[in-house]
């Protein structure tokens, strides 16, 4: 079994998708680790509680990490705030920023000494279709998942020939409480599509299984990750309607 053996600690392991994630990995035959604020129920993993917005309980997780042999990191743990830029209070915009980008880098910066000695390892970077595809009134959130999309990608070119394997999975909307009733209303509004969170705990568990590199879930919307590559503003003028609408959610 591809997770036989392996000691993996998870960020965020105990929210809805980490569960789904964490018992699937525990099933499969890992030793797991979770990385949280409050302890994973039913789940037969071990816990730290620390959080990771802040200095002391990113630092606590990081000496944690650098302590240990695990062999995989998967940085899962993410916040979100929707609404005009300029209306995101400070406080979130910083935990914000610190928990999606700060704290995955930091504790892969924990991890990769032990992962390069044993010339073996997995780093998980779980992003997001807004990383590529950045979202109005997703401001703060885009430009994080951006951001780890775009550590991923030089983690991995830095590391190539070292063992170290590096995955980025970047899912759609998922239906958990991670949405307010104010993102709800945008879906509503927009037709966006949400997934079941069980499929795209497969999905990501599968990711992590096959030790894959760039893994964008959903259609329409991992062809639009590449259209907004090569042609952004083709993207723009297919979401400036939605985005005049969304506004109004706010006037």
């Amino acid at each position: 079994m591809p997770f036989s053996g392996r000691h993996i600690a998870i960020t965020g392991g105990s929210g809805e998708m980490g569960r789904r994630i964490t018992s699937r990995l525990v099933r499969a035959g890992a030793a797991v680790t979770v990385f949280d604020r409050q302890p994973p129920e039913g789940l037969q993993a071990a816990y730290m509680a620390c959080d990771l917005s802040d200095p002391a309980g990113l630092q606590a997780a990081a000496d944690r990490l650098a302590g240990e042999s695990f062999d995989t990191l998967i940085n899962l743990a993410g916040v979100q705030y929707f609404g005009p830029v300029e209306d995101e209070p400070p406080a979130q915009l910083s935990r914000t920023l610190t928990i999606n980008l700060l704290a995955p880098i930091r504790l892969t910066q924990a991890i990769l000494p032990g992962l390069k000695a044993r010339g073996a390892g997995q780093i998980v970077n779980v992003g997001s279709i807004f990383g590529s595809i950045n979202f109005a009134h997703f401001a703060s959130y885009s430009s994080s998942k951006a951001g780890l999309r775009a550590f991923s990608q030089a983690l991995r070119r830095e590391v190539a020939g070292t063992g170290v394997d590096v995955t980025y999975v970047a899912p759609r909307a998922v239906k958990t409480p991670f949405n307010s009733a104010k993102v709800l209303e945008f879906a509503a509004l927009t037709k966006m599509a949400m997934d079941d969170p069980d499929p795209v705990a497969d999905q990501i568990v599968g990711a992590v299984a096959r030790r894959a590199r760039d893994v964008y879930l959903g259609f329409p919307e991992a062809l639009f990750v590449r259209l907004n590559a090569i042609a952004p503003n083709l993207v723009d003028r297919a979401l400036a309607s939605d985005d005049r609408r969304v506004a109004q959610l706010f006037a």
